[in-house]
């Protein structure tokens, strides 16, 4: 189930996204302001956030300078009323993912958020990867928790480095098999289930707190808790 952070001065369309992102399987924060946002954010880690451009105090793109400052990639769709060519380059370039201009249809606005948790993560495959103290290295195949390394064999590996381009992110058990297996895979069907357990043996064998979390009936999420 992906989390999806909605942020509006305005309670009434606030509710009514709030309703209808929970209808259809979501689950859903709310926050009034961009100070808020900025904290769940830190906090919760959404998937998509849907981010009110026109706010008092620290506006939408005030968010989105302050999340990109910081490296957090997390997906932002903006709202807005303004719909000028101009302001759609604005909002893009300062960092949003998908632009949607006032007013929309409530369909349209769950198409888009379910385009950006299509999109493949954009990451340099040479590019060393990180998330909270887990380290790999695409080339090297070096792998680290914290001070400490640990060897994987080619298809953990696989797995690990797939979770790692995608934190935070519920992956469907599917998915993953797809990916890190192949679309003509046809192994056990708890062959994911043995691989998780082998990546959570190896990643915590220094009593280090869980990071690969199970979600039922879903998959699986990389993500602290």
């Amino acid at each position: 189930m992906a989390t999806v952070l909605i942020v509006d001065d305005d309670q009434k369309l606030l509710n009514m996204l709030r309703r209808t992102l929970a209808y259809e399987g979501f689950h859903v924060l709310t926050a009034a302001d961009g100070n808020a946002a900025l904290a769940y954010v830190q906090t919760h880690r959404p998937d998509v956030i849907v981010l009110d451009w026109m706010m008092p105090g620290l506006d939408g793109l005030g968010v989105i300078k302050q999340l990109r400052a910081l490296n957090d990639q997390t997906l932002i769709l903006m709202l807005t009323a303004r719909d000028a060519v101009e302001d759609r380059v604005a909002g893009l370039e300062t960092g949003a993912d998908d632009y949607l201009a006032k007013p929309f249809a409530p369909a349209e606005l769950i198409a888009r958020v379910h385009a950006l948790l299509r999109r493949p993560s954009v990451v340099n495959q040479d590019e060393p990867l990180t998330y909270a103290d887990l380290y790999l290295h695409p080339l090297t195949r070096q792998t680290r928790r914290g001070e400490r390394a640990f060897e994987l064999t080619s298809k953990e590996f696989d797995l690990l480095r797939f979770l790692m381009t995608h934190p935070r992110r519920v992956l469907r058990r599917e998915e993953i098999l797809q990916e890190v297996w192949g679309y003509d895979f046809g192994g056990e069907d708890n062959v994911l289930e043995v691989y998780i357990g082998y990546l959570r043996r190896k990643t915590e064998a220094g009593g280090e707190p869980r990071l690969i979390h199970t979600v039922r009936a879903v998959g699986y999420v990389l993500r602290e808790e």
